[in-house]
C-alpha cells in the first residue's frame, strides 16, 4: 500500500510539473463515514509529504479549483472584493503543516465559528465514537 500511495504521489507532482492543474478536496460517503473537513486535513498533509509545498497545497486546494470551475474572478484567492472563508491555525502552517489540525476559528461568509465548540456540540453524535 505505501508503494502506490508514494507511485501516487509522484504522478500528481509530475502531472503539475508537465503543466497539468491538480486540484484536491474530500467527497463525503454519504452514508456519514466523513465528517466535513477531516479528510481534507489529511490531504492537505498528503500534498505536502508528496513534495508540494504549504503555499501550492492552498493554491492546489484553492485558486487551482476556482480556476477549472472559470471562478477565479470571484473565489479562489484572498484579494479585495474576492468572496473567501479563511481559516484561523493555532500555530505556522508554512513551518509545520500538522497545524492543519488545530483549527481555532472558521469563517464561513463572513462569521467566525469557534472550532472547538463546534466539536464539543457534534461529540457523540457524529464522527467516531
Amino acid at each position: 500500500m505505501a508503494q502506490i500511495l508514494k507511485k501516487e504521489m509522484e504522478f500528481e507532482r509530475e502531472f503539475v510539473h508537465q503543466g497539468g492543474l491538480l486540484m484536491a478536496g474530500c467527497d463525503p460517503t454519504g452514508i456519514g463515514g466523513v465528517i466535513a473537513g477531516y479528510g481534507d486535513q489529511r490531504e492537505m498533509e498528503l500534498l505536502v509529504q508528496a513534495g508540494f509545498s504549504p503555499a501550492e497545497a492552498v493554491a492546489i486546494y484553492s485558486s487551482h479549483a476556482a480556476r477549472y470551475l472559470g471562478r477565479e474572478s470571484r473565489i479562489g484567492t484572498v484579494a479585495p472584493g474576492m468572496q473567501a472563508d479563511l481559516l484561523l491555525l493555532d500555530g505556522d502552517f508554512e513551518h509545520d503543516v500538522s497545524v492543519i489540525r488545530k483549527p481555532e476559528i472558521v469563517f464561513k461568509q463572513g462569521v467566525g465559528w469557534d472550532s472547538a465548540k463546534l466539536q464539543a456540540s457534534v461529540a457523540g453524535v457524529a464522527g467516531q465514537r
